[in-house]
């Protein structure tokens, strides 16, 4: 159910966007690739992948595996991360869901409460500093009207379920949105059950004339988070969803690794942030300032053999990380030359501090539970970015430009000595420049060219080991990569948009994956890869309710040698039909979906996963009344049952690539609203 809802409509929004620019534009009238989506109700909104299946050049998979997150690559970029979020920028109401280092987490986005999600690929991405694929940016409503309370109910195959209450309203001057949810599974993998909390505050206030204050704050708790790991190609054939044998495991000769390490992950996830921002005619004061922490535990799967090494840190990872940050930037109106001129200049900084410790996953002969110390540090990571847009408009012409310098300190003061002293610090910089042209041709028709510099460092999760069971990797080095794109926006009727680019990029000292296990991932610079590709997307509204939306990728990523980058499909592709009644009451649309064959390591000679085609079918339903607002929806993903794999662990040592999707599948949903 939950895992091909990656599959779900996004919706299209005609929309004013500002994730390119940092000031309100037509997504029409930039000189990059840019989508503003919709999140669909008829949808779980629990994984952001829900909504962005419809995003060209964006691959986003559901892992059916929460205690990894979700896996998102850009233009192939990002498609090597273990877990979390890497390569791609994540932004929440203007607030960095992505550390200093680049890693983020998209299970901190809140889509009960989303109004939009931007998402940005290209060079223009480069002026938000450090990563290389791309910005996906989440925007939540505010409160507006007479007060409402809401409750959402939704269930369907693996025992998933989840419930949702939230309230708003704006009483005066103050706006408010409150949200609350619970999501639990079984899970469609063996050893992946989940629970996740979540909670969502937000406050919207006016005190002064033209002045705005936005207060949010977020909350994210998984208790023992199960991990499914990854399964061999033999085992996968045998049945997708059972987890891998441990060989090793004399005693329980058929129990899986997942089972005998019990592998689990816990986070305590909270955030607070506020953005003010101040107009004075065109001109506009934003400043931005946030802060939080985070706390993770998390049990792997090692064997007490593989332990053996002086400089290896254990399998249970447990660090709590305190992270704040602010950006402030101005932004100016004038003439200039028959034209207008609006320039942007601010600066970013942002700090993370990890108190981080490892332990050995077994004592004496029980494993999964807490042994002895194996590693003992504080981790800091802090990044102080000055930036600066421009862009002239002049009818015809618009020319746009920007500049920042990303500076990265990265520090290591290691208090566990028995292993060595890892103690020792990293300083990265490089400045990011970004060049665009657009023409219009008519009101129908704009082309555009632009290009810029990217700039993406190691994370600390890249850095904290070496090799076979190292320590540290002080060694690894930035990727820097050149991104030039041109592109056509059109207006072919009064119910269709074209949206195509082409695009190449050229990255030197990329950073691919050295040595994968247990859910421990080393890293390396592995020399130059070039990535070339053509996103096309094709949304059309017809007679009698009916709509059509096409999304298309090619994409050839290459090391120089000339094998193909693990873990990104050549060409994916996201088709749907859809329906809705006049009145708005029922609604029903097919869903179609494509992916090309996926290489699992760098040198292209283990089994790739194959490449797949599913179908989706949902129906909605709303009625009115005495006040109430009732909507119901119904959902059948993977309608064929095929099996296929979803997404793969790049470069395991153990070739333990491949994560099962669901086959058939299905999920209800019901919810009651009301205004007081």
């Amino acid at each position: 159910m939950f895992a091909t809802v990656l599959f779900a409509a996004a919706i299209e929004v005609p929309a004013v966007v500002v994730t390119a620019t940092r000031t309100e534009h037509a997504s029409f009238d930039i000189p990059a690739s840019i989508n503003a989506v919709t999140v669909d109700d008829s949808n779980l909104r629990t994984n952001a992948s829900e909504a962005l299946a419809a995003v060209p050049g964006l691959v986003v998979q559901n892992r059916q595996n929460y205690a990894q997150d979700l896996q998102i690559s850009s233009r192939g970029f990002g498609a090597r991360s273990a877990f979390g979020v890497r390569g791609v920028h994540l932004i929440t109401d203007g607030i960095p869901a992505s550390m200093p280092d680049g890693q983020g987490q998209a299970a901190t986005f809140n889509l009960d409460m989303a109004e939009r999600i931007e998402v940005l690929r290209g060079p223009y991405s480069a002026i938000y500093g450090n990563h290389a694929g791309g910005v996906i940016q989440l925007f939540t409503k505010e409160g507006e009207g007479a007060p409402s309370v809401e409750l959402n109910m939704s269930g369907g195959s693996y025992g998933t379920r989840k419930t949702d209450l939230n309230a708003q309203g704006k009483q005066g001057a103050i706006g408010y949105v409150l949200d609350a949810s619970r999501f639990d599974t079984d899970g469609y993998r063996a050893h992946s059950a989940a629970t996740r909390d979540q909670a969502y505050a937000k406050l919207t206030l006016t005190p002064i004339a033209g002045a705005t204050l936005n207060i949010v704050a977020n909350a994210l708790r998984q208790n023992d988070t199960q991990d499914a790991l990854g399964v061999t190609w033999a085992t996968y054939q045998r049945d997708p969803r059972a987890g891998e044998i441990d060989n090793a495991d004399t005693q329980s000769p058929k129990r899986t690794l997942a089972d005998r390490y019990n592998t689990r992950k816990s986070i305590d996830h909270k955030q607070v942030g506020a953005t003010w921002e101040q107009r004075f005619g065109d001109d506009r004061l934003r400043v931005t300032a946030y802060g939080g922490n985070r706390e993770v535990i998390q049990y792997q799967a090692f064997s007490k053999a593989f332990q053996a090494p002086p400089a290896h840190s254990g399998g249970v990872v447990d660090f709590a990380r305190d992270f704040s940050g602010t950006d402030i930037n101005w932004s100016h109106v004038a003439p200039l030359a028959g034209g207008k001129l609006n320039t942007t200049a601010g600066v970013e900084y942002g700090r993370s501090n990890d108190a981080r410790q490892g332990y050995e996953n077994f004592d004496g002969a029980t494993f999964g539970v807490k042994g002895a110390l194996r590693r003992d540090e504080d981790d800091t990571v802090s990044n102080l970015d000055p930036y600066l847009q421009t862009e002239w408009d002049a009818g015809a012409w618009q020319l746009s430009a920007g500049l920042r310098h990303s500076q990265v300190k990265i520090s290591v003061d290691d208090h566990f000595l028995g292993n060595g002293n890892d103690s020792g610090s990293l300083n990265y910089s490089h400045t990011t420049p970004v060049l665009g042209v657009l023409y219009r041709v008519s009101p129908q028709l704009n082309v555009y060219a632009s290009a810029a510099r990217g700039f993406e460092t190691p994370t600390l999760n890249e850095l904290f080991y070496s090799g076979a069971g190292g320590g540290f990797n002080f060694r690894l080095q930035p990727a820097l990569s050149t991104h030039v794109e041109a592109g056509v926006k059109a207006k072919l009727d009064a119910g269709s948009r074209i949206n195509a680019a082409i695009f190449q990029v050229k990255t030197s000292d990329e950073l691919v994956v050295d040595a994968s296990s247990g859910g421990r991932t080393s890293y390396r610079n592995g020399g130059n890869t070039l990535r070339q590709g053509l996103e096309l997307s094709l949304d059309s509204s017809w007679r009698h309710g009916l709509s059509t939306r096409l999304a298309l990728t090619t994409l050839r990523a290459v090391y120089d040698q000339g094998n193909r980058l693990p873990g990104v499909p050549n060409a994916n592709l996201y088709g749907e039909l859809a329906w809705k009644e006049s009145a708005g009451r029922f609604g029903a649309a097919l869903e179609a979906v494509a992916a090309g064959k996926i290489y699992v390591e760098d040198n292209n000679v283990e089994q790739p996963a194959p490449g797949y085609g599913v179908l989706n079918v949902r129906v909605n339903a709303s009625q009115q009344w005495r006040g109430w607002r009732f909507k119901q929806f119904a959902r059948l993903n993977n309608l064929l049952d095929k099996n296929y794999v979803g997404s793969v662990i790049v470069g395991d040592t153990n070739k333990r690539y491949y994560e099962a999707a669901p086959q058939r599948n299905w999920l209800l949903g019901a919810s009651a609203r009301y205004p007081f």
